[in-house]
């Protein structure tokens, strides 16, 4: 099995939510997602963003608007429709569900990217110690008391003293 493969599919099932939870801060130009995107360390190509943009705006997700640019052709804008908004939402409670889900059947490990370092932490949840104090107080030693054995009746016999009297 070939695990970038597996990594990449991993990676292609969170884009959308990725992308559409960019947009839906405020509204964002492709190379602004792009470059968002990077810095999570989820690399993602023009190739690859613009087609999935058009989906979603051709499924009424998202709408765009043009900006005239100081600096060259007109950007388009994205940002989320009252259709993209509810769909986000859902798609962000699925994601925490899904997310709790998986951190109990990995053993509740999480990691921690360090981009400036380059290192994964795994994260320690901070646990409070609690002393006990306990109100029982310890009574004196007693002596131990022991059941006759067998072995003690027949070297002393149980007496009939008490029925005699």
């Amino acid at each position: 099995m070939n695990i970038e493969n597996t990594q990449s599919q991993m990676r292609k099932g969170v884009l959308e939510f990725c992308i559409l939870s960019i947009i839906q801060r405020e509204e964002a130009y492709p190379s602004d997602i792009i470059e968002e995107m990077k810095k999570a360390h989820l690399n993602i190509l023009e190739g690859t963003l613009y087609p999935l943009l058009t989906r979603l705006k051709n499924a009424d997700l998202l709408a765009y608007r043009w900006v005239e640019s100081s600096g060259g052709p007109p950007r388009k804008y994205f940002s989320l429709t009252e259709k993209g908004a509810a769909f986000y939402k859902e798609l962000e409670a699925t994601w925490r569900e899904m997310s709790d889900s998986v951190e109990r059947v990995i053993g509740n490990r999480k990691e921690l990217n360090l981009p400036a370092e380059g290192k994964r932490v795994e994260e320690v949840e901070e646990v409070e110690v609690v002393e006990e104090k306990s109100d029982i107080q310890q009574l004196p030693e007693q002596p131990a008391i022991t059941e006759p054995s067998s072995t003690d009746e027949n070297i002393h016999p149980p007496t009939d003293q008490a029925s005699k009297s």
